[in-house]
């Protein structure tokens, strides 16, 4: 499968189909394999493309803490969309990676045809919330370090079958990637001027309110409930994610 290499950091991603690029990102700790049950139904019309998140799965796990961030994480969704000839692309993830893709959209809001956002927060707007957050991101870096990849075993079901290659890049990214610094993409929201889908599983209680949030402020976003599903709301329940997202995709304009 193919990489790009990014200052000597080599990012993985795979291609599905053809038609309207739709780039999916996963959520922390998790991979491009959290997508793998929703290929079949979502390349029949869509170009989809998957990729790992640097320090995560098939991507590389630089040494360098300078070398996880939000910006740089942005910057590789937007290479990802030049390997493969995508000017435009509908933009979606899960968790971390549904907060990229709001980041996405505040650098490159002209490469963004519409938003997917998947079981995910928008930041905070208040600096105790944000640092009580971050304070938890590095928690998790620090058990990483700690106890290496088996602390993943006792995480959500998509995390705890995710397949990394070191524990240290993984913590790193929390440091870099996970913690957030500012409001810029919470207050975002109310400026998106593109179709925006948000799903969340009934029982995601952490981020049901998020999802309240984001659906009030984005304009004219959509919003779905599934029923019967927690965090990793295409796992739990695959086909209702297919049937929540598929009449969105359908009906966005050329």
């Amino acid at each position: 499968m193919p990489k790009i290499n990014r200052d000597g950091v080599a990012i993985y991603y795979e291609v599905h189909g053809n038609g309207p690029p739709l780039l999916l990102t996963h959520g922390y700790s998790s991979t491009s394999a959290m997508w793998h049950g929703q290929v079949e139904a979502l390349s029949k019309k869509h170009k989809l493309i998957l990729w790992d998140m640097r320090g995560h799965g098939q991507s590389d796990y630089p040494d360098d803490p300078g070398a996880y961030s939000e910006a740089l994480t942005v910057g590789d969704i937007a290479a990802i969309l030049d390997a493969v000839g995508a000017e435009r692309a509908i933009i979606g993830g899960l968790s971390l990676g549904g907060y990229m893709s709001l980041a996405f959209y505040r650098a490159f809001p002209h490469r963004a045809r519409a938003l997917l956002i998947i079981d995910t927060g928008p930041g905070f707007k208040k600096d105790d919330a944000r640092e009580a957050w971050n304070a938890r991101a590095l928690g998790t870096a620090d058990r990483l370090e700690q106890e290496g990849l088996a602390m993943l075993k006792s995480a959500t079901r998509e995390r705890a079958t995710a397949s990394h290659r070191n524990a240290k890049g993984l913590a790193l990214a929390a440091r870099g990637m996970l913690t957030q610094r500012d409001a810029r993409v919470i207050e975002l929201l109310p400026d998106i001027k593109v179709p925006s889908l948000i799903v969340v599983g009934a029982d995601d209680t952490p981020f049901l309110a998020a999802s309240d949030y984001m659906a009030a402020k984005i304009p004219g976003a959509q919003k779905v409930v599934i029923p019967a599903a927690g965090h990793a709301v295409n796992i739990d329940q695959p086909q209702a994610f297919v049937d929540a997202v598929e009449p969105f995709l359908k009906n966005l304009p050329g």
